[in-house]
């Protein structure tokens, strides 16, 4: 853990009446922020009477008194990872449902997502796949031949699979948000790279190594012909679940060849910025990341690594986090199985996911998926049939579905650039500090009980009284 004196928490605690000339403190919209008397306080309730909703008596902060409830106390020097955003991954089912929106109601929802003004949730992550994912109606990647054929130099490679819903949506949402960090994720390679043939299963040859490099070069610099900044990739969706169509067998030592023998010396020749991730599986396996990173030659080319929670627990970040504190990690998916369980959902995806995934370092936390139709539909053949997005698009219908509730606790606040700072965990009450660039601090607290529950939230001396029902979740802002 580090210890950081910012200038402005220095002028935040008073400073200024002594250094205001030497550290250049004012009374800026930054200070007025955190200096507020209150904490606005948007609350999530497992009845739904309540949901991601601007409370109208907004909570103040005043003298610590004599309590037997609970006490949160945020400590904002205290300091931990900086956060990259809070999002979904955008399928190509995604996609196709919001193209297929009428212009004015997908403007409207855009907005709703993205932005952060009034009551939108300013979603600041995305996830797309690179070729199709599970949750496309088809199977495709962007160098499909002919059977016999190859094309190791790439000449043939094409986003045109993409041109139609994935591209159109992707430009909408970045004139809402120029600034969003998008991660790219393949499920498979090209076909004929692989030892089966085939888009499910299989393994990369190794003879095609150099090429599928190409590949991952190729998409970042078209994607960038476009407008579209890829941020990271993972090296492979689930490399230890060849089950799923599409997919592909990648362990760890081949992994490892791949990155430091061909992706990363192809990215640094090409000067991409873009961070390569490992893993992008379960938290039941770190020695896979782990291994990986204990070799010097390919943990060179490494930004960090990215999980999922279908096995393990989220403690287990910490532990990667731990053999390379150098090195990042990220939450890149959780599904929701449909139809949802309301209360459930919203209890375990924020305990474990929005307040778990950062306190074990998580630079983001990512929901799979944004959005499909009443009967999850898109799917590949052998695709997931279950996986229920946060929206249900049917035309210019939308109903909001756990995820969009979950991931908008921490979205809309928590924007990229906040820091995790210090919070204890009263028993019952998960929580999870941020300090924002704006000097704004956040609280997400769970009330993982099933009665209601007060508690105080203690910051500089000062204290709030707050009140959650049992399995209610609440954002406190100041």
């Amino acid at each position: 853990m580090k210890f950081l004196f910012h200038k402005s928490w220095l002028c935040k605690a008073g400073v200024v009446l002594l250094m205001g000339s030497l550290l250049g403190c004012s009374s800026s919209k930054t200070n007025t922020a955190s200096q507020s008397a209150s904490a606005e306080v948007w609350l999530t309730t497992p009845d739904k009477s309540a949901l991601f909703q601007k409370q109208p008596t907004a909570l103040p902060f005043g003298k610590p008194e004599q309590t037997q409830n609970a006490v949160i106390v945020v400590e904002d020097t205290q300091t931990y990872q900086t956060i990259d955003g809070f999002g979904y991954t955008l399928t190509g089912g995604s996609a196709y449902h919001l193209h297929n929106m009428g212009a004015t109601a997908r403007a409207a929802l855009l907005k709703e997502l993205f932005s952060t003004e009034g009551n939108s949730i300013g979603v600041s992550y995305l996830r797309v796949s690179i070729g199709a994912s599970d949750l496309d109606e088809t199977v495709f990647s962007y160098n499909d031949l002919p059977e016999g054929q190859t094309d190791p130099n790439m000449e043939r490679f094409s986003l045109e699979p993409d041109r139609q819903f994935l591209l159109p949506v992707l430009k909408e949402i970045l004139t809402i948000n120029p600034n969003i960090k998008i991660l790219g994720s393949p499920w498979s390679p090209p076909t004929w790279m692989k030892t089966n043939g085939n888009s499910k299963g299989g393994s990369l040859k190794p003879e095609w190594y150099g090429a599928y490099a190409k590949y991952f070069v190729k998409y970042i610099q078209a994607m960038a012909a476009e407008g579209i900044i890829i941020d990271a990739i993972t090296v492979q969706n689930e490399p230890l679940h060849p089950g799923n169509n599409p997919s592909l067998l990648m362990l760890p030592q081949d992994q490892a060849n791949f990155v430091k023998n061909h992706l990363g010396p192809a990215f640094k020749a090409a000067n991409l910025n873009t961070k390569i991730l490992i893993y992008d599986h379960n938290l039941d396996r770190p020695d896979y990341p782990i291994s990986i990173l204990n070799d010097p030659e390919a943990k060179q080319y490494i930004d960090g690594s990215a999980f999922h929670l279908y096995g393990g627990k989220i403690e287990t970040m910490s532990e990667v986090h731990n053999a390379h504190p150098d090195k990042n990690v990220y939450f890149t998916e959780q599904w929701i199985g449909a139809p949802g369980n309301f209360p459930e959902d919203l209890k375990w995806h924020v305990r474990e996911l929005i307040i778990g995934a950062p306190r074990n370092w998580a630079r983001n936390v990512l929901e799979w998926n944004l959005a499909a139709d009443s009967e999850q539909k898109p799917f590949t053949p052998g695709g997931c049939n279950q996986c229920l997005g946060a929206l249900t698009i049917s035309g210019d219908q939308v109903v909001r579905n756990p995820a969009y509730y979950i991931i908008a606790h921490a979205a809309k606040f928590v924007r990229p650039g906040s820091v995790r700072i210090a919070s204890n965990t009263p028993e019952g009450l998960p929580n999870v500090a941020f300090l924002t660039p704006a000097g704004q601090h956040v609280v997400i607290v769970l009330n993982n009980g099933g009665s209601s529950q007060s508690f105080h939230i203690r910051h500089q001396g000062k204290t709030a009284v707050a009140t959650l029902q049992g399995g209610a979740v609440g954002t406190y802002v100041w």
